[in-house]
């Protein structure tokens, strides 16, 4: 198997964030921000490479914005290249994380960044179609391979 980016660039991992008492306190509201969302999806492997999303500079939590009134979590990606054939499963495996770990009230939107990949439009047209991905979740076989890339890999 060919890689899209047999060669692509690492970049330096976010520093952990510090978890202060009032975080781990159940008695204390804590709304779900922005860093939040990030930390869930940086981890997320790349579908070709030993890497995560972040190390790829796929995700960045510049891209990533909650609005905890309208219960709505709009997340932009950047695949390695103008032509990565993985952009969809990288978008489907954002979608899937942000599910399974968020609560049901958030309205997920995910998309590839603007002007960084040659089907961009098709793409997000993918991503936004709740039909489209629920087909997909259906099918085993990619099932598996969205699963492989939501697996914490130990380095």
């Amino acid at each position: 198997m060919s890689l899209d980016n047999a060669n692509p660039v690492v970049f330096q991992k976010t520093t952990e964030r510090e978890i202060l008492p009032e975080d781990e306190d159940n008695d204390v509201l804590d709304e779900i921000d922005d860093r939040e969302v990030y930390d869930l999806i940086r981890s997320i492997n790349d579908p070709e490479h030993p890497l995560t999303l972040e190390e790829l500079n796929v995700v960045d939590h510049a891209n990533v914005h909650v609005d905890n009134k309208k219960n709505k979590i709009s997340i932009s990606f950047t695949p390695t290249i103008p032509h990565c054939s993985m952009a969809t499963l990288i978008g489907l495996s954002i979608r899937v994380k942000l599910l399974r770990a968020l609560p049901p009230r958030f309205k997920v939107d995910v998309q590839i960044s603007p002007g960084s990949h040659a089907s961009e439009e098709a793409v997000n047209k993918q991503l936004a179609d709740k039909e489209r991905v629920a087909a997909a979740l259906e099918n085993s076989h990619l099932l598996k391979v969205v699963n492989e890339c939501l697996t914490i890999r130990e380095k």
